[in-house]
């Protein structure tokens, strides 16, 4: 039983044999296409084209490798491509317009107010006569040339006006609906020749024409020189997409079948509609390789019709990410149909991007398409250290050529498979023999009489 133990470890080492792979070399991938690089590394960034993603063994990219001049192979991750979220910031100095009331009352003051044609305030008056017991009650800003969210209130006042100043901030689109925006403050101290000023204060983010500040003491309400919003407004860029023309295997009247090279999680399908004033009710379905049923996928309506003296096209529809290799699509006749050409189909999903960190000599190559492999990515936060989702899109650049060939020159696509099929065989006649070995030795140990003492 000892000798079994001892020869377990033995077996274990050998069957590790298996997890040994051979040196990878560009040649021995079907597609080896060169990469450009612009700027300043040493990371890039590849966007990775739909044509030579399906040149891939694997949908999810396990047979992708990077190589330098030298042939030694790259670090590298992949990533999808997400949406991008913008803001545009913009600081405006705004009119403003005293509001004036009784001292006695805590009531808004009632003013009348001229307006221009875009709604921008001229004049602010009381909305009855100025007497001696009305005070400043606050200010009224304008601000109606922003048509984005207030984020930030900045004002100014006279040297005079020193201490703390509360007030309560109101917004409204028409000035005579108000909706609070909660409460501000202002400070200004001095004290032997330093001074502290206080004088920004955060709004929501909302929208509103107008602001009313109304200070909560009016007896300390200060005399302002200036006040400036600050606004700012996102936009957000959708995730974007590779296109790839799909390859038609089959059609008849009112039903069309094309299949892709791989099953690719596709975003968005897209129909050529060559002439004007069509209206097609479609149905697609999908099924994998060496599949009998199809499973319906969507529905949609395509058309190409005029409006308002202009041309609508509606001819793509949305997918979520459902993974497709043979796609079916059927034409609703009452539609009219397609015509007589066999309509063009363009399918899209997400971009994938390759970062690679460049090491040795350039040129670098991206090399696809061998069997057997595993990926050998790593997560960006491993490639580069302190990563940030915002330093994606400020690394370098690396581009393909424009044209990428189906299979590069020197290189086939069953050579490569070929190549590492002896190897793989190689290792696993190694491992059989081992294993074939210590089993004799420990059927002879376990034969062998015990002897007692």
């Amino acid at each position: 039983m000892k000798t079994c133990i001892r020869i377990l470890p033995l077996l274990a080492a050998l069957a590790g044999i298996t997890g040994v792979v051979a040196d990878e070399r560009p040649e021995d991938f079907a597609v080896q296409v060169p990469l450009t690089v612009k700027g300043e590394g040493p990371w890039y960034r590849l966007e990775l084209p739909l044509a030579l993603h399906v040149t891939a063994r694997h949908a999810d990219l396990r047979d992708l490798r990077l190589f330098n001049a030298e042939g030694e192979a790259l670090a590298y991750a992949l990533t999808l491509g997400a949406a991008q979220s913008s803001e545009k910031r913009r600081e405006m100095a705004v009119k403003w317009f005293p509001l004036r009331g009784e001292a006695s009352t805590t009531a808004a003051p009632s003013i009348r107010v001229q307006r221009s044609t875009s709604g921008t305030l001229v004049e602010v008056t009381p909305d009855e006569p100025t007497t001696s017991q009305q005070v400043l009650r606050g200010w009224l800003l304008d601000a109606s040339a922003l048509d984005a969210p207030l984020h930030r209130l900045q004002l100014d006042w006279s040297a005079d006006g020193e201490g703390f100043q509360r007030f309560s901030i109101e917004a409204s689109d028409d000035l005579q609906h108000w909706r609070s925006w909660g409460d501000g403050q202002i400070a200004r101290l001095s004290f032997a020749d330093e001074r502290i000023d206080q004088r920004d204060i955060e709004l929501p983010g909302l929208k509103a024409r107008y602001l009313r500040l109304l200070w909560l003491a009016p007896q300390q309400a200060p005399a302002l020189t200036a006040a400036r919003l600050t606004s700012i407004d996102s936009e957000t860029t959708p995730a974007p997409l590779a296109w790839l023309i799909a390859r038609p295997t089959s059609s008849k009247p009112g039903e069309y079948t094309w299949e892709l090279p791989l099953a690719l999680p596709l975003e968005r399908l897209r129909i050529d509609l060559p002439q004007a004033n069509t209206l097609v009710p479609v149905s697609f379905s999908s099924r994998r390789e060496g599949k009998l049923e199809w499973q319906p996928l969507t529905r949609g309506l395509l058309y190409r019709l005029p409006q308002d003296g202009k041309e609508v096209l509606q001819n793509e529809v949305e997918l979520y990410g459902t993974p497709v290799q043979q796609l079916r699509l059927q034409v609703d006749p009452r539609g009219g149909g397609l015509g007589t050409s066999e309509p063009q189909l363009q399918v899209a999903m997400r971009s994938t991007q390759v970062v690679f960190l460049a090491r040795g000599s350039a040129p670098y190559q991206l090399a696809l398409g061998k069997a057997g492999l595993q990926s050998t990515a790593l997560p960006l936060t491993t490639l580069i250290p302190g990563y940030e989702p915002a330093r994606l899109a400020q690394l370098a650049e690396a581009v393909v050529p424009t044209e990428i060939p189906a299979v590069a020159a020197g290189a086939s696509a069953e050579a490569p498979q070929s190549s590492g099929d002896w190897k793989r065989f190689g290792l696993w006649a190694v491992l059989l023999a081992g294993v074939g070995m210590l089993g004799a030795m420990a059927w002879s140990l376990l034969r062998k009489p015990v002897r007692r003492d």
